[in-house]
Formats: structure tokens, sequence, C-alpha cells
């Protein structure tokens, strides 16, 4: 099911009805970055979009180029089409804001929501009730995290209109995810009646609602890939809406199908003729010349070409086994220089070319 560069033009987009994106991955395959790249692919039809960030480490900040995200929702950037390198659309620029969401500063706001508490919750802050919460009934946290997201996603303004056409949340590693957002089993045995346990039920029809997805980031890796794989298995067994897979830092192959199924043989007569060829020989048109000449460099190309050979094999093999999954795949290339801002707003075209946003 993944999609080829450009193919999405034509098609409409996966997602059509979802509000609630959830991004996670295994650590190192770039899910803040891709959650970052969906949020501004989602915002580029003149939409408003919230990006979250639940763990703390200020990523988002960092991509943007901004000072650290207070616990307030901020405008970080505004993203049209054009930017996106597509064709401009009917709507205007969109607006993508930030939230980095903090434990202490969600557990006040929701014992001055529920509990009225006002001044006497700062108390309980200073005298480290906060951290004792959180530490005691760990499932606590994670109910006011992610019911932080699900009540964006259903805020309305005055006129009656959405917050947001979209909310974005970087969530926690793949191997952490299922318990995270499985919140109403973590505090069924902590408060069965109450006001925890009335938001953790509406957190939890949100997040199994078809208003929600969970997307998969994964590089073509072996370890990243099985933890995906296992990660789907979990989601499912949870009942929670499986979004796509993004496969994130896709090489382009340097050899082609046939130049990887004969890398294995005996070349070296080819390789030196083609160097020879290619002026590596130096000026002398004298065959022992050349071959002296071009011979250093014989061993270390065809070393370069069986490694290259052994990696396009190897990441086949793992684009079969996420084929298996049968859910939507899309693929975002490797910024040999990083990812800067300009590489941010290149992955977010590529998710909307590919039907992701």
């Amino acid at each position: 099911m993944a999609r080829t560069p450009g193919q999405a033009d034509r098609r409409d987009p996966d997602w059509e009805g979802v509000r609630l994106h959830v991004v996670s991955g295994k650590g190192g395959t770039g899910k803040t970055t891709l959650a970052a790249a969906l949020a501004l692919a989602l915002a580029a039809e003149g939409g408003r979009v919230l990006l979250i960030e639940v763990e703390g480490r200020q990523g988002i900040a960092e991509l943007f180029g901004i000072a650290a995200l207070p616990y307030e929702e901020r405008r970080i950037a505004s993203v049209s089409r054009r930017q996106l390198g597509l064709p401009a659309g009917e709507g205007g620029p969109g607006e993508v804001f930030a939230l980095a969401i903090d434990t202490e500063q969600a557990l006040l706001e929701y014992l001055e929501m529920f509990y009225k508490l006002g001044r006497a919750g700062k108390a309980l802050q200073k005298v480290g009730f906060v951290d004792f919460a959180t530490t005691v009934a760990p499932g606590v946290r994670d109910v006011l995290l992610t019911g932080k997201a699900c009540e964006a996603t259903r805020r309305k303004d005055p006129d009656g209109r959405r917050r947001y056409d979209a909310v974005v949340m970087d969530a926690p590693p793949t191997g952490r995810l299922t318990r995270f957002l499985n919140v109403n089993a973590e505090v069924a045995g902590l408060a069965r009646i109450g006001p925890i346990h009335t938001q953790a039920q509406a957190v939890m029809r949100v997040l199994r609602s078809p208003e929600t997805a969970v997307h998969l980031v994964t590089l073509l890796e072996e370890m990243p890939v099985q933890e995906t794989v296992d990660g789907i298995a979990e989601l499912r067994e949870a009942k929670l809406p499986v979004g796509g897979v993004m496969v994130n830092m896709v090489r382009p192959p340097v050899l082609d199908a046939a130049a990887v199924a004969a890398v294995h043989g005996d070349h070296r007569e080819e390789v030196a003729l083609a160097l020879g060829e290619a002026g590596l020989g130096g000026r002398s048109r004298k065959p022992e010349t050349v071959r002296a000449a071009v011979e250093p460099l014989i061993d270390p190309l065809l070393e370069q070409a069986r490694e290259h050979a052994e990696r396009v094999e190897l990441e086949r093999a793992q684009r079969a086994d996420l084929q298996q999954l049968r859910l939507p795949t899309y693929e975002l290339p490797l910024l040999g220089e990083g990812v800067d801002l300009g590489g941010l707003y290149r992955l977010a075209g590529e998710l909307k070319r590919q039907g992701a946003a």
C-alpha cells in the first residue's frame, strides 16, 4: 500500500475525518520530526493545527529553532501549499500552534477544573503533592497528558467552530505507547467513580473513535520494523485505531536490481576496464600501466558495492514485512544535510504528496 511520490496528487488524503493524529515510533526513528512535518502538511490547506509534545524534551522547539515552549498554546509556523513545493490551492496559508504539556501544570489545571482548588492547588504543588500523585499513580499522569490532547481536539470557539482542524501528538516511543494510550485500564483500579474515572472514560471515547489515528514511524532496519509490527499488534489488541506507517530516512538505491544480483560475482576485470575507460588510469594507453594505476581502487569499490547490495536486500526484506501489515505506508527521504526548517517543510511536502494529509 506504499505510494510512489506524486501519486497522491491525484488522490484524496487517507485520513479524512481524523482529528487527532498520534505519532510514535522506536527511539531514533525521527518520530518528533515526522510529527512536526505531519502538522505542517495538515495545515497547508489553510487549516489550524495544534502540535503537542508530552515527553518534556522540547524537541519541537529545537526543530523550529524557537525558544522552549511554555505550557500554553503558541503559534510557531504559517504554512501554504507552495511552501511545501505543491501547486497553490484554493485556501490561504494555515497555522501551526504548539504546546509542550507540563505534568505539574496539567494536574493543577485539572484540580481547578474539577475541584475548584485554585490557590490550594498551588499550595499542593509546593509541598510536593504533584510528584507524589504522578509517582504513586502513574496512570493519572497519562490521563492528564492524553486528556489535554483530547480536550484540544474537542474544543470549540464561542461561535461553535472547532478551535483546531487537527491535533498532532508527539507520543512516547512504541514500547510504551499502548499503555500510555490505554489510560482507562490504568486508572480502573484507582478510581471507579468520580472525576478521574469520568475524565478517563471521556479520553478513551476520543482515543478509540474514528476521529483518532495512531501512526508509527520506522526505519528500514530489522529492530525498528519488528517493533513497529509488534506495536501495531498491541494497538489492535487494545482496540486502538491504527493509522499508517511512516518509513523515515529512506536512501535511494545506487545500484539497479541487476547490479545488486551480480555484485557477489568476480568482476575485477570489468571494474578495472571501466575505471580505465573513465580516465582514472592516467593518460597512458598501455593496459599494464592503466591496470597498475587502477588496481588500488578495485577492492574498495567492490567492497562498497557489496555493502550497498546487502543493504538494498535487507531493506527489501523489511519492506516486505511492512507490506504484510496492509496499512497506508509513506516513505520519507534521508536528508543528507540534516533536518533544518527547510528540510522539515520538504518532509511535510512528501507526506502531503503521498496522501498522509
